[in-house]
C-alpha cells in the first residue's frame, strides 16, 4: 500500500494515543528488553517493536485484533496499520 492509498484502519483513528509509560508492558512482566516502543491505538498498550526480541506489539495486533500502532519514540510521529502494512506520518 502507497502512502496516497487509504487504509481503513489508520482513518478510523481520530486522535493519538499516547504512552503512559516508556517500557514495553509485557517485557516488564517477564524481564526481557527491547529495542523501540509501539503503542497500540484501540486499548493504548504500549509494547515492543519487531526489531525486538519478543515482538509483544505484533504480537498483541494479531492476537487481538487491535491494528494500528503509533510509534511510542520521542520524535517520531506515525501509525501503522498491521492489516494493511500501511504507514502514515501524522
Amino acid at each position: 500500500m502507497t502512502a496516497e492509498e487509504s487504509c481503513s484502519h489508520i482513518d478510523a483513528i481520530t486522535s493519538i494515543k499516547q504512552p503512559h509509560r516508556r517500557e514495553c508492558e509485557e517485557c516488564v512482566k517477564i524481564g526481557a528488553t527491547w529495542v523501540h516502543l509501539r503503542t497500540c491505538q484501540e486499548c493504548g498498550a504500549t509494547l515492543c517493536c519487531d526489531s525486538s526480541p519478543n515482538q509483544h506489539a505484533s504480537k498483541h495486533a494479531h492476537a487481538i485484533g487491535h491494528p494500528v500502532i503509533a510509534s511510542a519514540q520521542p520524535g517520531e510521529r506515525w501509525l501503522y496499520c498491521y492489516v494493511d502494512e500501511a504507514v502514515v506520518g501524522y
